[in-house]
């Protein structure tokens, strides 16, 4: 091999874009706004029951970004496709607070508008959409939501070769912290990164 050189490093970085160390995965949603008889509410999906992952959940429409596509423009063609409307009815606000995950995901969230003659039209879709429900911004602003915190802990096996990093006796490896709040609405639970987006919103449009 041959010996690396300053300019090695200098072609090696030339307009190279930076990018997430390690394995991770991208997702963004989108954070429905409808008003109906002059009252603001968010729209909520609830996942079908044939899913494999999270069956009969509450979430807002939204998925995986794909490799040619912007985080916004996921969150539009995720939430046209479970709803079975036409992007052109999805009207962007503003992008929302994104969140870095433990589990080695970030999520992206847009708030949006979609009038309500389309909610009240559309037919979902069935292979991944069981319902969707309306919730009052105001009943929203009014409940504070239950909060429970909870610690994430490294699982460390006990094959690390701890004496190659002279600590012997072990290491003092760095833990998490994760919130999980829950509203519950009709019988229905708003909570994870549901809630948690939820919580955000309503914490700045409230905020004085």
């Amino acid at each position: 091999m041959k010996k690396l050189t300053l300019n090695d490093f200098e072609e090696k970085f030339k307009g190279r874009t930076p990018k997430t160390l390690g394995v991770y995965r991208y997702y963004s949603v989108l954070v429905p706004l409808v008003e109906k008889n002059g009252e603001l509410y968010l729209l909520y999906e609830v996942r079908s029951d044939s899913l494999k992952k999270q069956p009969g959940e509450v979430c807002f429409p939204g998925g995986k970004v794909e490799p040619d596509e912007s985080p916004e423009e996921c969150a539009i063609r995720e939430t046209s496709e479970e709803l079975n409307i036409s992007p052109q009815e999805i009207q962007i606000i503003a992008q929302l607070d994104y969140m870095h995950t433990y589990s080695n995901f970030t999520m992206y969230s847009y708030l949006g508008m979609i009038n309500y003659e389309v909610v009240k039209n559309m037919c979902v879709n069935q292979d991944e959409v069981k319902e969707v429900f309306l919730v009052p911004v105001s009943f929203l602003a009014e409940n504070e939501p239950e909060i429970y915190n909870f610690d994430v802990i490294p699982d460390v096996g006990e094959d690390f070769p701890y004496d190659k990093i002279n600590s012997k006796t072990g290491y003092n490896w760095r833990k998490g912290k994760s919130v999980v709040p829950i509203y519950e609405y009709r019988g229905r639970a708003i909570w994870g990164l549901t809630g948690r987006i939820t919580y955000n919103l309503m914490n700045i449009v409230t905020e004085k």
